[in-house]
């Protein structure tokens, strides 16, 4: 039960997300006679400085953060699981210019590094999904090498090895499956971090540009108008809320449903309560 608030959260957001380009919105039309307006029964979430309805891009804004995140993550996601990969298994020279790389970019805080990259590379969506990409993919490449250090020890790697299997084969099917659990976990709180980020550069000015809606360009925007209209305000900063707390509480739920550590005592219980019954009756199971 607990799962499926913030699930349902997330589904709703990537629902709009996705068809926010066909639904009846005018996240850009002007309406001046209703500037600053708290709400009405046209527009319950009001308007902000320019008279533009904060409830159209809201959920523009939604689909701006969507994209950003997917995006990414994905691409975080791949390169440094395949870094971290290769990079344990092979070992060697490679794996410890790997280790130096992650100490250079963990030395940095992160939304540091990637506000000097878009600061770097300009303004615009494509180049901040390039900056964060560059900061989020050392956590993914830290995790995917730790657990294959302790995963390439195993008795069915060695067998793979034994028996001749290339390298690239035991990567792709030996051990790429087995870590799979926690990169998972790892995205999902990864997608609350980069809808941060994105607000983080968006409010700095570095993310997409007006008139294009973002929920950090809208906290932006409103800071100004704090006193008089902190509808412009409240409506992104809970948006933005509300979808980084489901993330991080989906996450948890997955840890915990992924991780078999936090159920010893059911499997065990399980198993004594096949075993039990033919022991007491004198089978065994051969």
């Amino acid at each position: 039960m607990r799962i499926r608030v913030p699930l349902g959260i997330i589904l709703l957001w990537a629902l709009v997300a996705l068809l926010a380009p066909v639904l009846p919105l005018s996240p850009n039309a002007i309406d001046l006679p209703h500037i600053l307006t708290s709400g009405s029964p046209d527009e319950w979430l009001g308007y902000d400085d320019l008279g533009r309805p904060i409830f159209d891009r809201l959920l523009v804004g939604a689909r701006t953060s969507f994209l950003v995140a997917v995006a990414v993550v994905g691409i975080s996601l791949i390169i440094g699981s395949l870094l971290g990969t290769v990079g344990a298994y092979v070992g060697g020279w490679l794996d410890l210019i790997l280790v130096r790389v992650i100490d250079v970019f963990l030395a940095f805080p992160g939304i540091l590094l990637a506000i000097a990259l878009a600061g770097v590379m300009g303004p615009g969506i494509d180049n901040v999904v390039i900056a964060l990409s560059v900061v989020s993919w050392v956590g993914y490449a830290r995790l995917a090498r730790a657990q294959v250090l302790s995963m390439k020890e195993r008795d069915h790697v060695h067998a793979a090895v034994a028996i001749g299997t290339p390298p690239p084969q035991i990567i792709t099917r030996h051990l790429l499956p087995l870590i799979s659990a926690p990169l998972i976990v790892e995205a999902s709180f990864g997608v609350a971090s980069v809808v941060i980020g994105e607000a983080g550069l968006s409010f700095l000015g570095l993310g997409v540009q007006p008139p294009a809606a973002s929920w950090g360009s809208m906290i932006r925007d409103g800071t100004r108008y704090m006193l008089v209209a902190p509808h412009m305000v409240v409506a992104p900063g809970l948006a933005l809320m509300g979808v980084v707390l489901a993330m991080n509480v989906l996450g948890d739920r997955l840890r915990d449903w992924l991780d078999v550590r936090s159920h010893p005592r059911k499997t065990v219980g399980r198993v004594s309560d096949a075993v039990l019954p033919l022991l007491i009756g004198g089978r065994g199971p051969g």
